[in-house]
């Protein structure tokens, strides 16, 4: 993921600079796709692992209060 980052700041940085080629473009928009696409999944697994402590200390996984808030 860092060697990632690193690309797409490196292309951002001399796109500030001097401009793209048409190809570096396309290599811009490819890297930001792979980058949200690894984002989503880890923030979704953070999700799918949260868990809410009730005042009891009980447990209850985020998807549980999902389902009764009929959001699932």
């Amino acid at each position: 993921m860092d060697e990632l980052i690193q690309r797409i700041n490196e292309l951002s940085k001399k796109q500030r600079e001097v401009g793209l080629t048409d190809e570096e473009k396309a290599e811009q928009q490819v890297l930001r796709q792979r980058y949200l696409e690894r984002f989503r999944a880890t923030f979704t697994n953070q999700l799918k692992n949260t868990y809410f402590v009730t005042e009891d200390g009980k447990e209850i996984p985020l998807t549980e209060i999902n389902k009764k808030d009929g959001k699932n």
